[in-house]
């Protein structure tokens, strides 16, 4: 059985609607059992504990969010303390501009962990709809095969 955890941030309640649907997503993939976690209640242990790890942050001022961000500062050292942990992850942003931003600070935050980029990152604008909760739902049960299978 393959752990996903699912790190999010959400002030506004849209990258929860996305976070539970990846999670929908996910549980579609036999063989996986899924952790969501809020980012400021994420731990080292948490991180240690999965196979494979999503982010999501809303992007704030062309950037991650401050709480996606406390999350990092806090895993970064004690995890290149404990294990070079060069496991798979993705990435979901919920946004008003492009989400290009907070997309890239996370790529480079995490070549540092380091770990394994797999698929483009999932990248809604504005309000989200039904079709975005359906490019979630696929988002996250394409990673999780992805991890099923071993092609991440």
């Amino acid at each position: 059985m393959k752990k996903i955890l699912i790190i999010y941030h959400s002030q506004s309640g849209k990258t929860r609607k996305l976070a539970d649907a990846i999670v929908t997503g996910v549980k579609l993939e036999n063989n996986n059992e899924v952790r969501l976690k809020p980012a400021l209640k994420s731990t080292l242990e948490d991180l240690l504990w999965c196979d494979a790890v999503i982010f999501g942050t809303p992007e704030n001022f062309g950037s991650m969010s401050g709480g996606l961000k406390y999350f990092f500062n806090q895993t970064y050292y004690p995890v290149k303390e404990k294990s070079s942990l060069n496991i798979p992850y993705a990435i979901f942003i919920s946004c008003g501009n492009n989400g290009s931003g907070a997309v890239h600070q996370i790529e480079q935050i995490a070549q540092g962990y380091p770990l394994k980029k797999t698929i483009n990152a999932l990248i809604i604008k504005g309000e989200i709809g039904e079709i975005d909760i359906e490019k979630a739902i696929e988002f996250g049960q394409t990673f999780a095969a992805g991890i099923n299978l071993g092609i991440f």
